[in-house]
């Protein structure tokens, strides 16, 4: 039996997921958590094989938990479940450490199969982040100026060009307004841009969000 923890700051969400998974005879769901503080708390009294781990979440986000399960030596492995398009995220996340990354909106079969390709210590990805990790391989250099940016710089980009003011940002990440618009300032310098349309502009001609 394929034991799975989920952590998602959206119940509804979660429910979902925990729904598709419990459909197949060989995994069972044993524990889920909202954010990071709950899953530290989950971790420590339920051993499982699979975390399934969302991105966007208050205070640490996905990619931050994987860099602290990865220091710390855990064993289970982490599987993205994202609202993020692949080409956001998903070689950013393989490089820290997850075993597969999926989309909440895709075939809720294909999660079933990357919990269970995971667990076998296999790498899960889709064609289209196979392609991207081919690309990256060959590509002499940094092929765009967003990729410079660490993990929080660039959410920060993509829900300033999702129309999101800094101080839902902040309330949504779970840090103050003064940290989010330090974040905009670094993206703002390092994509050699002035404003938040500028920003907008650049995510929607690059693919970070649509139009």
């Amino acid at each position: 039996m394929i034991r799975v923890i989920l952590c998602d700051d959206h119940a509804l969400i979660r429910r979902g997921i925990r729904d598709t998974l419990s459909d197949a005879p060989d995994i069972q769901v044993v524990g889920e958590a909202g954010d990071y503080s709950e899953l530290r708390g989950l971790l420590r009294g339920t051993p499982c094989d699979v975390l399934v781990l969302d991105i966007n979440m208050p205070g640490r986000s996905g990619l931050d938990v994987l860099a602290v399960l990865k220091d710390e030596g855990a064993t289970m492995k982490v599987l993205i479940c994202s609202m993020y398009p692949e080409d956001q995220y998903a070689i950013r996340a393989l490089r820290a450490g997850a075993y597969g990354y999926v989309n909440k909106g895709g075939d809720p079969q294909q999660l079933v199969t990357a919990v269970r390709t995971v667990s076998q210590g296999r790498k899960f990805v889709t064609p289209d982040i196979a392609q991207m990790l081919v690309e990256s391989l060959t590509a002499p250099e940094v092929a765009h100026a967003h990729e410079k940016l660490s993990d929080r710089e660039l959410q920060t980009l993509v829900m300033i060009a999702s129309g999101k003011r800094l101080s839902d940002i902040a309330n949504e990440l779970t840090l103050s307004p003064k940290t989010v618009s330090v974040y905009r300032a670094r993206v703002l310098e390092k994509l050699a841009l002035t404003n938040n349309s500028e920003l907008t502009v650049y995510a929607i001609r690059n693919g970070l969000v649509g139009e």
